[in-house]
């Protein structure tokens, strides 16, 4: 048995070989679609006039400023139609940091605005009235999102049913900025200049865009940010030098089955328990064998597609490098108990912290895995923190974010959240 047979839930056997519902990220120095995310370099904002507070760019170890692992554009209209996302991975990059909390940290941005989603339909013997009414008020709207979406050449390569504004054919939101769009028909289109490149990160083409989900979007939340003297964002000349900037693709993992291997008529295989380390039963041995377990299967899962960089899974299971260590803990009995389901459950619950603004659970939505940490220092030699101060020791990163995507409750305002990264770190 292939050991990623015993648990993968909801994988699709093609024969050869099996798709998960698992999205793999994969570093290209290119522009490839999503402009937006990436490994490295310096991190944008959904608003840039609304930079985090500045006390997130703190290492807790060492309170100096932190260099940009990843930022990733999140946006998850089928769960969160009402809101913009944005996810961001922090490390602090000197090496007494590390393997200590707070060295690594994960942030996430929310702007809310009008949903994504289609406008009711009117039942039909409503139809005819509405259209006689409504059709002089909102003939404008179109032609406004046209004008202004037509100029970028960046919208221009995005298919219109992709495109989430133009997913509501038929409706008041077609063709218009989800913050500039009108509460009402006789709103002036002053809202409009609001339709900057800014708002770049709703192309269709985008990381998460390419993720197929199905569950229902969560219950609004009333979260409301703290009214407290906020310190702001350092300037970059406060950072280290930054990692190079590498773009994400994204592609659908896919497990090569391998053949079985036939065993020579001739050959006796004896399983015989033995005495001696292998055959020991003292805790050491187990716990040896734990970690083995995880690691071999931790490893022979990556080995499938080695170029992976992040593994994406909104609501879906994290691959766990090991099982003792404190995150190895937390999340092996959740995994454990969801592979005795038929329907894959997702991590969260007591098993990740639970948000600490609005108290709902966090739920799994990426990791970040070890090539990433090839691609990052390949040729970084000078980094400014001198000889031998510097280097990342992890073995994956596990990002947890608040299942209601909490955040500000007045629309076109950024909220920020700091998210919950469980870093398990190298074995020694």
């Amino acid at each position: 048995m292939d050991p990623y047979d015993s648990d993968s839930s909801g994988f699709e056997d093609e024969g050869d070989y099996t798709e998960t519902g698992v999205v793999l990220g994969y570093a290209s120095e290119e522009i490839i679609e999503d402009a937006i995310t990436h490994l490295g370099g310096w991190p944008t904002w959904l608003d840039e006039s609304t930079p985090p507070p500045g006390d997130f760019a703190k290492c807790k170890v060492c309170n100096n400023p932190m260099l940009l692992l990843l930022e990733l554009d999140g946006e998850l209209y089928e769960h969160f139609p009402d809101a913009d996302r944005r996810l961001y991975i922090f490390s602090c990059p000197r090496k007494p940091c590390n393997r200590k909390p707070g060295s690594i940290r994960a942030l996430r941005a929310t702007r809310r605005h009008k949903s994504h989603q289609p406008a009711p339909k009117a039942d039909k013997q409503d139809e005819p009235q509405p259209e006689k009414k409504e059709e002089p008020v909102h003939t404008p709207k179109p032609d406004l999102g046209a004008s202004l979406f037509g100029s970028n050449s960046l919208t221009n390569s995005v298919s219109a049913n992709a495109n989430p504004f133009s997913k509501n054919t038929g409706s008041t939101t077609q063709a218009n900025n989800p913050f500039a769009a009108p509460v009402a028909s006789h709103t002036p289109p002053q809202s409009a200049p609001k339709l900057t490149p800014e708002t770049t990160n709703t192309l269709a083409d985008s990381f998460a865009d390419k993720v197929r989900l199905s569950s229902p979007p969560p219950q609004p939340n009333a979260t409301t940010e703290p009214s407290k003297p906020v310190t702001p964002w350092p300037d970059r000349t406060a950072f280290p030098f930054p990692y190079t900037t590498f773009y994400i693709d994204a592609e659908g993992e896919t497990l090569s089955r391998p053949s079985t291997p036939e065993i020579p008529s001739n050959v006796q295989i004896d399983t015989e328990d033995t005495d001696g380390p292998s055959g020991g039963s003292d805790g050491k041995d187990i716990t040896e064998s734990e970690i083995d377990k995880a690691f071999l299967k931790f490893s022979t899962r990556l080995a499938h597609n080695p170029e992976q960089v992040l593994r994406y899974q909104f609501l879906g299971e994290p691959l766990l490098y090991s099982y003792n260590d404190g995150v190895g803990k937390r999340l092996h009995e959740s995994q454990s108990l969801s592979h005795s389901s038929v329907k894959t459950k997702s991590v969260g619950g007591e098993k990740i912290p639970r948000c600490e603004s609005c108290g709902s659970e966090r739920v799994f939505e990426l990791q970040l895995v070890p090539h990433a940490i090839s691609v990052l220092e390949e040729g970084r030699e000078d980094i400014g923190l001198g000889e031998g101060q510097g280097g990342m020791e992890w073995g994956t990163i596990i990002l947890g974010v608040c299942r209601r995507n909490c955040g500000m409750e007045k629309v076109g305002v950024v909220g920020w959240r700091e998210e919950w990264a469980g870093v398990q770190w190298e074995e020694a």
